[in-house]
């Protein structure tokens, strides 16, 4: 299982704008499940699931506006 966390910008608190649902409601289309966070958000699924998840998350995210997406994909339970 792979973890990516990400923080799309322009990051408004409170009002996430189409940049940001865009990119959250392709991230479920591709399978993911996204815990929506205060500053950041996270998905979980299977290696081989998430080169699809995170093209969806920056096509859509870049399509509608957004100014730069941060994301790290790790492994779950590395490191421990």
């Amino acid at each position: 299982m792979h973890v990516v966390e990400f923080l799309i910008e322009p990051f408004t608190e409170g009002q996430p704008g189409a940049h940001v649902t865009s990119a959250i409601a392709a991230v479920e289309a591709a399978g993911g499940v996204v815990d929506f966070g205060a500053l950041s958000s996270t998905c979980r699924a299977d290696a081989s699931e998430m080169p699809v998840i995170v093209a969806a998350l920056l096509t859509a995210a870049f399509a509608n506006g957004a100014s730069g997406v941060r994301l790290s994909v790790e492994h779950e339970g590395a490191g421990a």
